[in-house]
């Protein structure tokens, strides 16, 4: 089905692989939970025994133990691993040159599918031999470009990666902040794109391999703040062999049914990968709340450190109890913890993006940047100083819980795209209206998302908006329909609202981002208390544009108290 070249660890292995995806048989399309029982969980990593490998999975096998060995080709094992659907399997083995690779890869599958016999003692017909020499050939002529990823011994600086469903941005752009307020020179990715000592460089997306290589080749920063996410880990792998500190925020649902991850479980094994290449003598930063999260430290080189917003978890009691690092919230304060050592940090009202602990998600996110600035060198103070001072403003953080004022309004413009972002900014925003006085009524969510995501995750975004706020619009999302029909994705949020318990008909559907903000803002013209929350994706520069056209000013979230 694929031949795929991954150029630094992946979810197979912790090194440069050929996959190979093959159907057998009988195929099935993913069914069933999204969190499975531990008797119908797939370890996308994990080998099948060859024992119970299919014979024209064995067949292809053969064939590429035997032309990597007449090629000279990467001598490390070939494994087989099960994919989550029924009926297609994941033939693995290390690479060295890409071209010659690739053609052994598409040799197995074509003689394996012929039924020609792998065995060198097998007598062939005419014909099969000839098919046998063509391919030799072309093995032979191909090409033998290495891997891009760059090895240990050619980094020129210290990494931390940090990854996860929702927060990866915000922990990024937190640790590089602290990591300048203590003297360093720092070069980070993000989604946003590329920058160095927090100035932008290139836009774009560049959480993936490209990005991270284009920041470690670099010779005037100290140190890498990486954002890594899960498309390059499933596509490309990362574009280094290991790194000093790794964080790893959270785990729910986004992305499911891309690339073959249909499962919490599966999307955190993909998303451990940043935390099993952490050096043995390194640091793994854990949400120690996610109990998928939890579970990556029994699988990593690193010392592992959990944070939490309960000093009472029982994961940190354990790790603490055994004399590990944690980072808690308790009695109104961040504090680091190692064994029976508490170390205060700050009070979370000093925390400019916390809203006073209003914004428990970032919290959380304050909680693992320190842990991951502390793992780059950090002291407490320099955390301290970073999380007073960093500002998620439209310019710094765009995106990320930019908050304006205009008139009676607050309007909220967030990145949130599933389930759990949208819990979380509408949690901010009701607060928010019940600081000015009012109650969830008050509240507008504008809704929208990606075409990719599937049909359970638009329901869940339409119900959690229908429950937790007084009026929902639906903003479509055109340049993002990824395949999927814009009818479609609007049909889908309204189911969800509508088993959030609202009628349909209520809800207003924008062709834009920027004509669903400014049609809620004209319905909200007088001085009530409202609060507008955006889900913005596509046109960030359109809508704070619009802002601006319409007088609206931006709020300092450190002095976030009621909107007035």
């Amino acid at each position: 089905m694929e031949i795929r070249l991954y150029d630094g660890p992946n979810v197979y292995r912790l090194e440069p692989v050929v996959k190979v995806e093959v159907a057998v048989g009988r195929t099935r399309a993913w069914q069933g939970s999204r969190m499975p029982p531990d008797s119908a969980l797939v370890r996308l990593g994990r080998p099948v025994p060859s024992r119970d490998w299919p014979d024209a999975v064995a067949d292809i096998a053969a064939w590429a133990r035997r032309l990597r060995a007449d090629h000279r080709e990467h001598p490390g094992p070939l494994l087989v691993h099960r994919a989550a659907d029924v009926g297609r399997w994941n033939v693995t083995w290390p690479w060295a040159g890409a071209e010659r690779s690739r053609a052994i890869a598409e040799a197995a599958v074509d003689l394996a599918s012929r039924s020609v016999a792998p065995g060198r003692r097998v007598r062939l017909t005419g014909t099969q031999q000839r098919l046998v020499a063509t391919w030799a050939a072309r093995i032979g002529a191909a090409s033998t470009t290495p891997p891009a990823w760059i090895r240990d011994e050619d980094r020129r600086m210290p990494a931390i990666s940090v990854t996860g469903t929702n927060g990866k941005s915000t922990v990024t752009r937190l640790i590089t902040h602290i990591l300048r307020v203590a003297g360093n020179r720092v070069g980070t990715t993000t989604s946003d794109g590329i920058l160095v000592d927090e100035r932008m460089l290139e836009t774009g997306d560049w959480t993936g391999p490209g990005g991270a290589q284009a920041i470690l080749r670099r010779d005037d920063v100290d140190v890498a703040v990486l954002e890594t996410a899960r498309g390059g880990l499933m596509l490309r792998g990362m574009g280094y062999e290991s790194n000093e500190a790794s964080v790893l925020t959270n785990v729910s649902s986004d992305h499911l049914d891309l690339q073959g991850i249909h499962t919490l479980p599966e999307l955190a094994e993909v998303k451990s990968t940043v935390c099993r290449v952490t050096r043995s003598d390194g640091l793994v930063v854990l949400n120690a709340d996610d109990p998928l999260v939890a579970a990556v430290g029994r699988r990593v080189r690193g010392r592992v450190g959990y944070f939490s917003l309960d000093p009472r978890c029982a994961v940190i009691g354990r790790h603490r109890r055994a004399g590990g690092l944690a980072w808690v919230l308790e009695d109104g304060r961040l504090h680091e913890c190692e064994g029976g050592e508490v170390r205060p940090i700050l009070p979370v009202d000093e925390v400019a993006i916390a809203l006073g602990g209003l914004a428990s998600h970032n919290v959380a996110n304050a909680l693992a940047a320190t842990g991951g600035a502390r793992a780059m060198g950090a002291s407490l103070d320099d955390v301290a100083a970073g999380l007073r001072e960093f500002r998620p403003s439209a310019d710094l953080s765009p995106g990320r819980l930019n908050l304006f004022r205009l008139g009676g309004s607050t309007v909220i413009i967030d990145f949130a795209h599933n389930e759990a972002g949208t819990t979380a900014i509408l949690e901010v925003a009701r607060g928010l209206a019940e600081r000015a006085g009012a109650g969830p009524d008050a509240v507008t969510a504008i809704v929208g998302t990606a075409g990719d995501r599937p049909d359970d995750t638009l329901v869940g975004i339409g119900r959690i908006a229908a429950a937790k706020a007084g009026r929902v619009a639906i903003k479509e999302t055109l340049g993002y329909l990824r395949g999927r029909a814009r009818e479609d994705v609007v049909r889908v949020l309204r189911e969800g609202v509508v088993a959030g318990g609202r009628d349909a008909s209520d809800v207003v559907v924008y062709p834009s981002e920027t004509a669903a903000l400014e049609g809620e803002l004209a319905g909200a013209a007088d001085d009530r208390p409202r609060v507008i929350v955006l889900f913005c994706h596509e046109e960030r520069d359109g809508v704070f544009a619009l802002l601006e056209r319409l007088g609206a000013t931006p709020v300092d979230l450190s002095r976030v108290a009621t909107p007035a």
